[in-house]
């Protein structure tokens, strides 16, 4: 299992809940406004990429530090970060309020394996108002393999200079590194013994069983696609706007069901362009309403007909489909019976 599936369940376990349903409450895909307070996390994209789990990982929400970052047995908790990891990205904002940040420290205890980290912004400034990335560099030495220790030191506060709660966060994490064993030449990037240099390297990881092939090139087994091997491929395509997940998998919009979304909810079908968007209950276009779209009546300047019809709705075909009661070329003839 890739390394960050391990964070995500060692996180859940150190909450309790808490974070898990933090996580969980990101999953519908509205995208963070400049609005509520400041928020640090690692974005959906990143932990499917390394999971296949589509959820965010926050450190801090709408202002609060969670708890499990403030465990002091945090780092035993947590696995090691692989050597394949270089780097983990993070996305903040500080919302409608001002904050400022210092990284106060950034330093490796074991300088022969890994070098001092690094932040791809300064050290100081402000935090963005709207969500913005910046990646945590870990660099390895490249003069010995083993686990090292590195320590990062963030201090948050008001323009007032008041500490955000929870902060300054101080983390001691560990990193593997790894040294290429000797060739007769050096292995060239994105490659490593041994015996000779031929084992490719993709990071992200290739999901659902793919192959590193080339530095950063998935090959995906039958019924997967994209960069990493993320995406289904469905034998049959999936029908009523569904959306191809996974292996002859398709995921449905609101009221459809079945393995390729080509069955209705809605047991009567929604009339007047209407969509089924529950157990027979129809979305319907303006001048309709019910729950199958069957009250109203098309705008007469909507209509399609040559000759526009008196007491029905155009159709394609140029004819007049009738209502209740009235027949006739435009449905302009009552039936006094009905």
């Amino acid at each position: 299992m890739p390394w960050l599936s391990h964070v995500i369940l060692a996180v859940a376990a150190l909450l309790l809940d808490p974070v898990w349903v933090t996580a969980r409450h990101h999953r519908s895909g509205n995208s963070h406004k400049p609005d509520g307070d400041i928020s640090l996390w690692i974005d959906r994209q990143q932990i499917k990429m390394f999971s296949g789990l589509e959820m965010e990982i926050y450190a801090i929400t709408e202002g609060r530090v969670l708890s499990y970052l403030l465990d002091p047995e945090l780092e035993s908790k947590l696995p090691i970060i692989p050597s394949e990891v270089s780097h983990v990205n993070f996305t903040w904002k500080s919302g409608v309020k001002k904050y400022y940040y210092n990284f106060y420290r950034l330093t490796s205890l074991n300088e022969s394996i890994l070098k001092t980290p690094s932040i791809t912004i300064k050290t100081r400034g402000r935090v963005p108002k709207r969500p913005k990335e910046f990646s945590v560099l870990l660099p390895c030495s490249g003069n010995s393999s083993g686990v090292a220790q590195f320590g990062i030191g963030l201090m948050i506060e008001t323009r007032k200079g008041k500490p955000l709660n929870g902060t300054p966060l101080r983390l001691n994490l560990r990193k593997e590194c790894a040294v290429r064993e000797s060739n007769p030449g050096p292995c060239p990037d994105g490659y490593l013994g041994p015996p000779h240099c031929k084992k490719a390297l993709c990071y992200p990881n290739c999901m659902n069983g793919g192959n590193c092939t080339a530095p950063g090139v998935c090959s995906c087994p039958p019924g997967f696609q994209g960069p990493y091997c993320e995406g289904g491929i469905c034998t049959e395509k999936c029908l009523n706007g569904g959306k191809c997940i996974q292996k002859d998998t398709c995921e449905c919009p609101k009221g459809y069901f079945g393995l390729h979304c080509e069955f209705s909810k809605c047991v009567i079908p929604c009339l007047n362009g209407g969509k089924c968007k529950g157990n027979n209950i129809c979305r319907c276009p303006n001048g309709f309403k019910g729950d199958h779209c069957e009250i109203g009546r098309r705008s007469p300047q909507r209509s399609a007909c040559t000759r526009a019809c008196r007491n029905g709705t155009c159709q394609a075909d140029n004819t007049c489909l009738c209502d209740s009661g009235w027949f006739g070329k435009l449905c302009n003839k009552n039936k006094p019976w009905a």
